[in-house]
């Protein structure tokens, strides 16, 4: 028989070992499935369906997962088309004749599998919130530290015009904060699942409940998720939300790593991981690992949640394959999510600023960095065209001769071509360091959100 995936990671290093690991492997599942049954007997209980002591029976044994077998439950899905069909079967023997028949009573495989992928998505959004909390509080340093470290702002690949890395950093804290706010809401709005066979809670009526409706709110406080309004077996809302909470979340820290990426190559180097990974073959190489690793994941997470998107279109009252679809993509999205936001704290806390390197790379473009500011003091003096033309022209020829845009403007000003500008303060205009526009007050702006 061959073993159910254990959530061990070898293909995954992105998040093998880490929190989210832990809460998705099959083991994992299996104990939240346990608690969602055990948690079933005790609302019944307490709304006086079943009997007290069959609740604490079935709460008893369901808190000792080792007494099922993972591998014969996944081996034995295919009979049903999910494991909660054998698990009742195990847990009803497993409590014995006198409380087997309060096990699982009224309820439907989906209210099962729903509630237990609900806890397993809360179980992994504590830990990847405080991630995210370690991140966002490391890259507030790095912005403040940072506030008027200046640097070439790129668009298009190419040099622009001056920025600061801490502007650059607030912006990913930004991020961060966004990713943060939308998994809290999300962590805070999973719901259980619990409608019975079709969702009308018709079954819970026929065993004695003088008011089914009032069941799912006691489901949900025994298992610390939301109440749901309704049975959402085909009303896949809350698969959607997390779904996009996750993949944002992915996409956020993805932007932060690519950026690391980019700045980390041997012929840039204005930024470097703390700790970089070695390479099998050449001695030398310190990879940017953390940021690759947040990149992959970043990579797979849209193509994750899309397949949850797509399970919304459910057909009837419950649907044959778009809940099932959904079980293998949400927690491959919780697992590569929950890894990216661990490494994206060890990659903040651990990142290295090479300030000088940055600012050695605002004299690459002999001066053009400035030509923005240039034009704008020139042209109300020489008019729109004339300047534009002049800097044009000026712009060839430091290329062309490997001189500063501001030396040639101010040969030009000392052979009396241009009498106009000799007010002009060239040392100040054509400063990359004094060209950074509003970074610094934008910067404290961004470092004002908590």
């Amino acid at each position: 028989m061959t073993s159910p995936d254990t959530g061990t990671g070898l293909l995954a290093p992105g998040w093998a070992g880490s929190p989210a690991a832990a809460e998705t492997g099959d083991d994992a599942v299996l104990r939240a499935l346990l608690d969602a049954e055990a948690a079933l007997a005790r609302a019944q209980a307490a709304a006086g369906l079943v009997p007290v002591e069959a609740a604490a029976a079935v709460t008893e044994v369901a808190a000792d997962p080792g007494r099922f077998d993972p591998a014969s439950l996944a081996e034995r899905a295919r009979g049903g088309g999910n494991p909660v069909i054998p698990l009742v079967a195990d847990l009803t023997r497993a409590v014995g004749e006198e409380h087997g028949p309060s096990v699982h009573r009224g309820a439907t495989s989906q209210d099962i599998m729903d509630t237990a992928m609900m806890l397993v998505a809360h179980r992994v959004l504590g830990p990847l919130l405080d991630d995210l909390d370690r991140c966002q509080r490391a890259l507030a340093v790095l912005a403040a530290e940072h506030r008027d470290t200046v640097l070439p702002g790129r668009t298009l690949t190419q040099h622009a015009v001056p920025t600061t890395f801490g502007l650059k950093a607030a912006g990913w804290r930004s991020l961060v904060l966004d990713a943060r706010d939308r998994a809290t809401a999300v962590r805070a709005s999973l719901p259980a699942q619990l409608g019975g066979a079709a969702g009308t809670l018709a079954a819970f009526t026929a065993y004695g409940a003088t008011d089914a409706t009032a069941l799912p709110a006691l489901y949900a406080r025994e298992l610390g998720l939301c109440p749901p309004a309704l049975p959402w077996h085909t009303l896949r809302t809350p698969v959607a939300d997390l779904a996009g909470a996750l993949a944002f979340t992915a996409g956020a820290l993805g932007k932060l790593a690519t950026d690391v990426l980019t700045s980390s190559r041997t012929e840039i180097a204005e930024v470097s991981e703390g700790s970089g990974g070695g390479s099998s073959a050449m001695p030398h190489k310190a990879n940017p690992v953390r940021s690759t690793l947040i990149a992959a994941a970043a990579r797979r997470a849209p193509q994750l949640a899309a397949t949850l998107y797509g399970s919304l279109v459910a057909e009837d009252e419950r649907p044959a394959g778009a809940w099932h679809a959904e079980w293998e993509p949400l927690r491959d999205l919780l697992r590569l999510t929950g890894g990216a936001a661990r490494d994206a704290a060890e990659l903040s806390e651990g990142l290295r600023v090479h300030a000088d390197v940055m600012r050695g790379h605002l004299g690459l473009t002999h001066g053009l960095i400035v030509s923005e500011r240039l034009s704008a003091e020139l042209a109300p003096v020489l008019g729109r065209g004339r300047a534009k033309e002049l800097l044009t022209r000026l712009a060839r020829r430091a290329y062309t001769e490997g001189r500063d845009l501001g030396e040639l403007l101010a040969e030009q000003i000392e052979s009396a071509e241009l009498p106009e500008l000799k007010d002009i303060d060239l040392a100040a205009a054509t400063d990359p360091t004094r060209y950074t526009g509003s970074a610094g007050p934008l910067t404290d702006r961004a470092l004002e959100r908590s």
